[in-house]
């Protein structure tokens, strides 16, 4: 049996916090271009290319996530170059690389008996 330990309720300002970025990251286009961000800057196109995505829904996903303060950009020539500007959200990819599900329900979903 593990014990848990007893931590701190979360303060209203954090659970608001956390759900924005939860609500910013819930979609698998922004999801995956935090990770390709997490290697270091990239401009639309080199997202483009990374992700196989019409460069239209690059673009409007990271608008989306410059908004929410996920991302952040700077001009270098005729490029804008996007990076990860809230550290918290490398902290949520390590997290779902960690998470055990179980076997059952994989299965489930998957639609396997």
């Amino acid at each position: 049996m593990t014990t848990r330990l007893r931590r701190a309720p979360l303060e209203a300002r954090q659970i608001a916090e956390a759900a924005q970025i939860i609500r910013v990251l819930g979609h698998p286009v922004r999801l995956r271009i935090v990770e390709a961000l997490e290697h270091g800057e990239r401009c639309v196109s080199e997202l483009q290319l990374e992700l196989a995505a019409p460069q239209a829904v690059v673009s409007q996903q990271l608008a989306r996530m410059r908004a929410a303060g996920i991302v952040r950009c700077r001009r270098e020539g005729a490029n804008v170059r996007y990076c990860i500007n809230d550290e918290r959200v490398l902290r949520v990819l390590d997290c779902l690389r960690h998470c055990e599900v179980p076997q059952r329900r994989a299965r489930q979903t998957a639609g396997t008996p």
